[in-house]
């Protein structure tokens, strides 16, 4: 049969009148036959979500502290949601004993203790939302993870599905077919049996996954905005909403700070081309942004700027550079020494730039850094400088679309912004600009003006 996968963020669940408008939208198209739930998040007079609240009380048993407020206040907080759905108290409290026993695993392993102790928020609302739906008399079954076989590995706190995922999990299509199932977001099942979640907003990636163990029609993710839109709404006033973008160019947002969807949760949906779409719960009558494999062809070649703040680069000069076989390889092994990751490696013939994320660095790494690089490399200078934004401009429509570099270089020049660096990949389908940070929303205003007005 043909389906939907459902997912609905933690926004979309925070109170009773959420959970009534969510069945509503399952009710509104039959095809929605498999729904993933997050924790419960902020709402009014529960300034807290879920998650943060389990993941205070790990912190606090870790350390042998106490922690029966967060308890009572989590517990609370799910009464607040379900008694009003006249959902019976004592079904509630057996439901949130589950807690209780999660709290008397063994600390020894603390990956493992936190992982089970963080996931029961997802597993707890999932639950007691089954039976709110069959309360209603609505067919609904909820779904255990490791029944189900949402299989990951034993990274806690960062796992990852196995490849057999979508094969072991192929055998719901017969249960979607007979019931709606509820499947809690977030986390898996190792192969010894124990809870491990994916990275946090992970419940993007396990709705991904059904949708492909499922061979489903679409991916609907329902979040609090409308969609994706051309630049930040922190950065520019009422920016438009993109109905439809390539994977590709959300993975290139993605990167640069568009945080609407979990970066991983691309890949599984990617793989059998099924459309993913962003909608707002509360506006049902926006129909969101479409994220499929391939978009009609559009006037506007450029689908949005974005940018991302908190960098840093190191420029080395060293005269015939070019001529020195593995220069390149020997600068980045010392980055890869220091467990470092990079972003970017522009260079010229005598200058190579490494641009990475200022937050892994420590005054002394630093030092460090600079060290080896003149003792390894013996460069004719080396200049460090932090403080830099990344500002990027995206569309697959700027694949051999002559002229455009000059458009967005000469925008920025009369906005009095200057250009450190520019990495174009070759792909063409993003053009990056390091600036300094002071000049990020100035950079990005003058970039949307150009490629977003009415007159452009």
């Amino acid at each position: 049969m043909e389906l939907f996968v459902c997912k609905f963020g933690g926004s979309s669940v925070a109170s009773s009148g959420k959970l009534r408008h969510i069945v509503r939208i399952i009710q509104d198209n039959p095809r929605r036959r498999c729904i993933v739930l997050s924790a419960p998040g902020k709402a009014p007079g529960f300034p807290v979500k879920i998650t943060d609240l389990l993941i205070d009380i790990v912190k606090k048993a870790l350390n042998n502290e106490k922690f029966d407020g967060s308890i009572r206040e989590i517990k609370q907080r799910f009464h607040a949601i379900y008694d009003p759905l006249t959902l019976p108290s004592d079904q509630i409290d057996s439901l949130l004993k589950d807690l209780d026993d999660r709290l008397n695993f063994s600390k020894d392993h603390a990956g493992k203790f936190r992982d089970r102790i963080v996931a029961a928020g997802e597993d707890l609302n999932c639950r007691l939302f089954a039976r709110y739906l069959i309360s209603m008399g609505i067919n609904a079954r909820y779904i255990n993870p490791r029944e189900a076989g949402m299989a990951v590995t034993p990274v806690f706190g960062d796992a990852q599905p196995l490849p057999s995922c979508a094969i072991r999990m192929a055998h719901l299509k017969g249960v979607c077919a007979e019931t709606i199932i509820l499947f809690p977001g977030f986390f898996g099942y190792t192969a010894e049996g124990d809870v491990a979640t994916f990275s946090r907003g992970g419940s993007d990636l396990t709705g991904s996954l059904l949708a492909e163990a499922l061979d489903a029609v679409e991916y609907e993710n329902w979040t609090d905005v409308d969609g994706i839109f051309s630049a930040h709404p922190a950065m520019v006033d009422a920016p438009l909403q993109i109905p439809a973008l390539t994977y590709k160019e959300m993975r290139e947002l993605s990167y640069m700070g568009f945080n609407v969807l979990h970066e991983e949760a691309v890949k599984p949906v990617r793989r059998k081309k099924i459309p993913i779409r962003l909608r707002n719960t509360d506006n049902l009558a926006n129909e969101g942004t479409l994220i499929v494999s391939e978009r009609l062809p559009s006037e506007r070649d450029v689908i949005g700027v974005a940018s991302s703040s908190g960098y840093c680069s190191f420029t080395l000069q060293k005269f015939l550079m070019n001529r020195e076989k593995g220069f390149g390889r020997r600068l980045l092994s010392i980055f890869e020494d220091l467990g470092l990751s990079y972003e970017h490696c522009p260079s010229g013939v005598d200058n190579i730039s490494v641009i990475l994320n200022q937050e892994q660095l420590t005054s002394e790494i630093v030092n460090t850094i600079i060290r080896t690089i003149e003792e390894r490399l013996q460069p004719d200078e080396i200049k460090s400088e932090f403080g830099i934004a990344l500002v990027s401009v995206v569309g697959e429509g700027l694949v051999h679309k002559i002229g455009f570099l000059a458009k967005a270089t000469s925008a920025l020049a009369k906005a009095k912004v200057n250009i450190k660096m520019v990495n174009q990949g070759s792909s063409e389908m993003s053009i990056i600009f390091g600036i300094d940070a002071t000049d990020e929303k100035k950079a990005v205003h003058a970039l949307y003006r150009e490629f977003f007005s009415v007159n452009s």
